[in-house]
């Protein structure tokens, strides 16, 4: 007997939104243009991006994430841990996070000097 005889055909797939994430280097000084979102299908690429920005050494760094439209909380983690990885006298200057990365900041690493966020 043919299972299939009778049964409802199988549902079209509904295309899936992935997540997206650009970054590409400021030119004017050290750090990224991030756009898109911070999730895990984009957290590796995340990740290194600021672990190579940390171990660079120097001036402080800077993240532009004016185009970023979500962070999760992992990656908020990953800028957090970035940061106290930071050398003395060396910030993290965020500019333009969307308001949950601000709000995780806040609320799990409230008081870390370490990040200055400009809107």
């Amino acid at each position: 007997m043919d299972a299939s005889r009778g049964a409802d055909p199988p549902a079209p797939s509904l295309p899936r939104r992935l997540a997206a994430l650009e970054i590409c280097p400021l030119t004017d000084r050290s750090g990224v243009h991030a756009a898109g979102e911070i999730t895990l299908t984009t957290r590796t690429a995340w990740e290194r991006t600021l672990e190579d920005l940390v171990g660079g050494g120097g001036d402080d760094v800077h993240l532009d994430l004016s185009a970023v439209t979500f962070v999760d909380v992992a990656g908020a983690s990953a800028v957090a841990f970035a940061a106290q990885q930071l050398g003395s006298g060396r910030r993290m200057v965020l500019t333009g996070p969307p308001p949950g990365l601000r709000r995780a900041l806040e609320m799990f690493w409230p008081g870390l000097v370490a990040i200055e966020v400009r809107a």
